[in-house]
């Protein structure tokens, strides 16, 4: 292609617009791309359904005025790309989400007005996997608890976690069972591995050779596991994945980490379990309802759980990442190659 490739740079406070041109820039360096800049509020400012698409910037209008030059390329990580914005942008050819999933694209509208797209899948299992880790730890050993009493409160009353009723789990030779043993699990896998834990594994999906004992059912995994961590994928199967009763079989007083998503775990029963001591810790970054509604029952249990806003993915490592994950379709794009990572 000898012209410059057109592109809109719908960035956002998280993956910057500069990030993606800069990405664009170092893909296609004869000749340059033409690249619009458009900056939208996120994470700012919330997202959530605009139109007929989920989680998106409420930004269709400044989405259209950006295209109305006809450019052919959209890379975006919130842009609502709506049958309203693709009906109004008949130039558009190709569009390119930073993130795992298109959930901001009408994918059928898509297809209809003849513009493929694509994703960056695996952006976030680096920083996710590590986040979960942080996260294993923080709950075994009360470090936020800790913090607070001491930072918060001026109390070395935190000393009390050092006698042995309520001082913490090590990693070395713990029994850790990971649910999903994809991108995200399997490297949580090798870095407890490398802390000396007991790994095991469930994941019916999962082929060849993985770190740690692979369980053939979740049950038996639930029965063997002081702590697990989830990292399966929600779909209608794994909603409600662990509930009341999975959540019996544990060990008493074993701990729960889920930086995976929210609905997996029944949020009632989890806090039925943390109040009664069937779990003595769980470290969340994720919800049933985000944000977590201010009537939680997970607030009444700070001295037993670590909570975090869905902060899993937020590393600037991330964003760089998607930028040139995307950068990378545009490439393929403009010189005719197949994609990567196409759902349309």
């Amino acid at each position: 292609m000898n012209t410059p490739v057109r592109v809109v740079a719908a960035g956002d406070h998280f993956v910057l617009p500069a990030l993606i041109t800069r990405a664009l820039t170092a893909e296609l360096p004869e000749p340059p791309p033409d690249v619009r800049e458009l900056m939208l509020g996120w994470p700012l400012e919330p997202f959530g359904p605009v139109a007929e698409v989920r989680e998106a910037s409420d930004a269709e209008n400044p989405l259209i005025d950006a295209l109305s030059d006809g450019r052919e390329v959209l890379v975006t990580q919130m842009a609502p790309v709506t049958e309203r914005v693709l009906a109004a942008s008949p130039g558009l050819r190709l569009v390119v989400v930073c993130r795992g999933g298109p959930v901001n694209v009408n994918l059928d509208a898509a297809q209809l007005h003849d513009v493929r797209v694509c994703y960056a899948p695996g952006r976030n299992a680096a920083a996710t996997a590590e986040f979960t880790v942080g996260l294993l730890l923080a709950a075994l050993r009360r470090i936020p608890q800790a913090h607070d009493l001491l930072a918060g409160q001026r109390s070395w009353q935190g000393a009390t976690y050092y006698t042995h009723e309520h001082s913490g789990l090590e990693l070395e030779d713990l029994p850790v069972g990971l649910i999903g043993y994809g991108a995200v699990g399997s490297r949580v896998a090798r870095a407890l591995a490398a802390f000396g834990a007991q790994v095991m594994v469930y994941d019916p999906y999962a082929r060849g050779e993985i770190h740690g004992l692979r369980m053939p059912t979740l049950d038996a995994l639930l029965r063997r596991s002081r702590v697990i961590t989830l990292h399966a994928r929600l779909t209608p199967e794994t909603r409600g994945l662990i509930g009341a009763r999975e959540l019996a079989l544990l060990p008493r007083g074993a701990v729960l980490v889920n930086a995976a998503r929210g609905p997996l775990v029944d949020e009632e029963a989890l806090c039925d379990a943390l109040a009664d001591g069937t779990l003595s810790a769980a470290a969340l970054d994720t919800f049933a309802r985000e944000p977590l509604p201010a009537g939680s029952r997970l607030f009444g249990l700070a001295d037993r759980v670590v909570l975090t806003p869905h902060l899993g993915g937020a590393s600037q490592a991330v964003a760089e990442k998607a930028a040139r994950i995307a950068a990378a379709e545009v490439g393929r794009w403009a010189r005719g190659e197949p994609p990567a990572h196409a759902l349309c």
